[in-house]
């Protein structure tokens, strides 16, 4: 006899799931725990087929990676982060100040590759199925591409920074973009030492989580959820 349809017929095994949630809840934004250890090629070929597995709206696939080893490419990389980093300090002062440039906020020579997933903006042609009246939509699912890999790294034991300090005009140059390509993620890549228990700007005091249960609306902005089932479990979530 065939068995009955059910709800968990789909489920992963618990096993399975729980790597899952593990991946997710301890992914870190990795810069000062590096290894020079390189990454196998069969590593990164899965992390990369893990990136672009993603979805995208339309199914366009509007990116592509440069998977950067040149120490000359960082290296003028490296240069346009301390220019702009040197610009955002000016942003704060005193004692917050003080912590911003303590902060260490970028990889770039330390980690043994750097990695850019950039957004082919006119891939798909002209009319994408999906893109009509949100036209960001490329970018966004290529930042789902960046998550895949992330996680993907994180279940593999690598180390993941997102450097978002650069002048993205200038990276593309450095990189050799065409026109309508841009640079949406420029990440570095490693094994490291450790996995923070925490983030490193919570850690650091720089900012804390915020409690999702005040983040979780009802039917419209700022309604309380009708199920009161739903309201308990998120309270649960938060003391587990």
């Amino acid at each position: 006899m065939a068995e009955e349809s059910g709800r968990g017929d789909h489920a992963f095994p618990q096993a399975q799931r729980e790597g899952l949630y593990r991946a997710i809840h301890e992914r870190r934004d990795v810069r000062a725990q590096f290894l020079p250890d390189p990454i196998p090629p069969e590593v990164l070929a899965r992390l990369l087929e893990a990136a672009h597995h993603a979805p995208s709206v339309g199914f366009m696939q509007p990116w592509d990676f440069l998977v950067i080893d040149s120490l000359a490419v960082r290296e003028r990389v490296h240069g346009i982060f301390q220019r702009e980093n040197a610009k955002a300090a000016e942003h704060y002062s005193g004692d917050r100040g003080e912590t911003y440039r303590r902060l260490k906020l970028e990889g770039i020579l330390e980690s043994p590759i750097n990695l850019c997933i950039t957004c082919d903006r006119a891939r798909g042609g002209e009319h994408v199925l999906g893109r009509n009246s949100i036209v960001e939509t490329d970018l966004f699912s290529t930042c789902l591409a960046v998550q895949n890999l992330w996680l993907a790294a994180r279940a593999e034991g690598i180390g993941v920074g997102w450097v978002s300090i650069l002048d993205q005009d200038e990276l593309a140059e450095v990189l050799g973009l065409p026109e309508q390509v841009y640079p949406l993620a420029y990440l570095c890549l490693g094994y490291v030492s450790e996995f923070l228990e925490q983030p490193e700007l919570a850690r650091s005091g720089w900012r804390q989580r915020l409690p999702l249960a005040e983040l979780v609306h009802g039917s419209g902005w700022g309604e309380p959820l009708a199920d009161e089932a739903l309201h308990e479990a998120l309270a649960e979530v938060a003391r587990s």
